[in-house]
């Protein structure tokens, strides 16, 4: 993947057209919270389940969470860890994953809480926690509850294997329509049933929520936020193409290079724009408007040219509109984005770049939780 020649030239970016986020498709101009709650912000949902991501199913029969004891608790003098098995059943099958959560145990009330969605392999033996990428640690010291699971125990990441999960168990019938629900997707449900834990947690404040996702699972943060208005805080860490960068940039990975090389990510609709992401009926900067009047935050790395840190800022200075222009909110991106010199902390919005390469900081965290601190009031 990382061999193919593509365009990391600002020179060669073609002529931004973008479709207008403030015009249904019957030509409507919209100007208001109710015509964009709706109208427009129904169909811009709809396009993107369709030619996109397809669906994150919500139906199910039972539900059940059993606290398990498989691992020793990392950090005993911070935080309570509870390892939870969530059960869910349809029509006679049942998916189980896991969900591992820290709980402070400073606090004198139920916690403000943030969930990673951690595509990375489960590795035997590994550390829960890995400083940087999930630093439980730091987040605990923060006065946040964290937790996180393991995107392969609901969908492999694998274009052979990635429906030996959750969507034959639970959904077969997504795996027959071109729209239907693929890895990302599956990714969002497990997300959303771990909301469903920390609603009956007593010692989780849900309504203080963040989820937090990097590269491919920042794509899946966004699709979840988007879908899921349980979460108060979606925060996108350099997810590139499919994610917070414009796809009409056509710099650094493009949809049909995602498209060849991630199958299984994208529901099948998408790869009818491959080479012609000129005709897509949205871009990304219209998912980020998903979230208003909640908080969404984007991040990027300057050295990882592959993500399109220009298009994933742009996609969010755009996107900020919907709290401006619909919501009547202060947010603000007036710097270009050549001269962006440190980090964009506000209500509603925000946005980092950092220095060096494609990955999950402490440096980003910190950044997250001031974002979160301002937000979660």
């Amino acid at each position: 993947m990382a061999q193919r020649v593509v365009n990391q030239d600002e020179s060669k970016v073609p002529d931004l057209v973008l479709p207008d986020p403030f015009v249904s498709k019957s030509g409507l101009v919209i100007h208001s919270i109710s015509d964009w709650e709706n109208i427009r912000r129904p169909e811009l949902m709809d396009l993107f389940k369709n030619e996109v991501y397809g669906p994150i199913p919500s139906d199910f029969e039972e539900i059940t969470f059993t606290e398990v004891s498989e691992n020793p608790n990392p950090f005993p003098d911070l935080a309570n860890f509870k390892e939870i098995d969530i059960q869910v059943s349809r029509k006679g099958n049942t998916h189980t994953m896991r969900l591992y959560v820290f709980l402070p145990k400073q606090q004198s009330g139920p916690s403000p809480i943030t969930l990673l969605v951690d595509h990375r392999p489960l590795e035997p033996d590994e550390e829960i926690a890995e400083e940087g990428y999930w630093p439980v640690e730091a987040i605990l010291k923060r006065g946040f509850a964290t937790a996180s699971f393991h995107g392969e125990t609901v969908a492999p990441d694998d274009a052979d294997t990635f429906s030996e999960g959750v969507i034959s168990n639970l959904y077969p019938e997504e795996l027959t329509k071109p729209e239907g629900m693929r890895t990302f997707g599956a990714w969002g449900w497990a997300a959303m049933r771990a909301m469903d834990y920390f609603e009956q947690e007593p010692l989780i404040d849900e309504k203080k929520s963040a989820i937090v996702g990097h590269s491919r699972s920042g794509k899946t943060a966004l699709w979840t936020g988007a879908t899921d208005p349980r979460w108060a805080v979606v925060i996108s860490n350099e997810s590139g193409c499919g994610g917070a960068a414009l796809s009409r940039r056509k710099f650094g990975e493009t949809v049909k290079i995602i498209n060849t090389s991630f199958p299984h990510w994208f529901n099948d609709n998408f790869k009818n724009y491959n080479d012609q992401e000129d005709s897509l009926p949205i871009d990304q900067h219209m998912l980020a408007m998903m979230m208003a009047p909640r908080a969404v935050y984007f991040s990027s790395a300057r050295e990882d040219l592959w993500a399109d840190p220009k298009g994933e800022y742009l996609s969010m200075q755009l996107g900020s509109r919907i709290y401006t222009d619909i919501y009547n909110m202060s947010v603000s991106f007036p710097t270009p984005f050549e001269q962006l010199k440190s980090p964009i902390i506000q209500e509603h919005a925000g946005y980092h770049i950092r220095e060096g390469k494609h990955d999950l900081t402490l440096e980003d965290w910190n950044h997250f939780m001031d974002f979160m601190n301002l937000n979660f009031k």
